[in-house]
């Protein structure tokens, strides 16, 4: 039977519509267009089948969702915030807060090296001197996609990871900070471990640090990330931590 009106197809149908629709275009337009197509797009049904779709989810996905479209969008959303973290593109997006003896430098990871670092994508690290080296990035929440009423009323867990490693011959202090800030960079939740005091003679192994923000007060639009470190024999050159790999990240990983 022909069909005069889009209207008329069954609901079924329109659903499967729908998933192919950009999620932006369905919210801002098609949303508007009348009450049936308002109602099938807010159903918990066309998410999940979203979700599905773009290989969010997996047919037995298990785990309990509070609202399948917020969800949907913070799977959309998922990355690591932070640019250039593997010294790919030199110091390319990175701030040189602190640039001291012999200044920050990028070197490569040697073979030996990747077989030992958990991800063997990473060729690259920065390292730091004999006086302190710091560098900095900050995430700007909206233009990354992450509108304020997301951020304010869902409040998504925010991951920071970071790996550093001294050098075995050397010993060197690694230091980390991250704060989520307002609109006015006022601070808003901070994470700054103790500084990590690694001797001369150490296994010079990758270590992971890694924080979770959570249950933050609304506000949050800016994510600042510093890290670096110094060498503790004050030689001339670069023996200080070796950083590489960090990553913030907001809301439920991929499966």
């Amino acid at each position: 039977m022909a069909v005069g009106n889009i209207n008329e197809l069954p609901e079924n149908i329109l659903l499967e519509l729908f998933t192919h629709v950009p999620a932006r275009h369905l919210l801002l337009h098609c949303r508007l267009v009348c009450s049936l197509w308002r109602d099938l797009i807010d159903l918990v049904t066309l998410w999940k089948r979203k979700c599905l779709r773009e290989g969010f989810i997996t047919e037995d996905w298990d785990q309990p969702v509070a609202d399948w479209k917020i969800f949907y969008f913070l799977r959309s959303l998922h990355r690591n915030l932070l640019h250039n973290p593997c010294a790919e593109e030199g110091f390319e997006f990175w701030s040189l807060d602190v640039n001291g003896g012999d200044e920050w430098k990028v070197e490569d990871l040697s073979r030996d090296q990747r077989k030992e670092f958990p991800n063997d994508q990473v060729k690259k690290y920065f390292v730091t001197s004999y006086y302190t080296c710091l560098k900095s990035q900050v995430v700007d929440l909206k233009a990354e996609g992450y509108w304020e009423e997301l951020m304010d009323t869902t409040r998504p867990d925010i991951e920071v990871k970071d790996w550093f490693a001294a050098r075995p011959d050397c010993g060197s202090k690694y230091q980390l900070c991250v704060q989520l800030l307002s609109s006015a960079h006022a601070p808003l939740g901070t994470f700054q471990p103790d500084p990590a005091t690694i001797q001369q003679k150490s296994d010079a192994k990758w270590r992971e640090v890694s924080h979770t923000f959570s249950n933050y007060p609304p506000g949050v639009r800016y994510i600042w990330f510093q890290h670096g470190g110094v060498d503790t024999h004050y030689w001339a050159g670069w023996y200080g931590p070796r950083v590489t790999n960090s990553s913030i990240t907001i809301g439920p990983p991929l499966p």
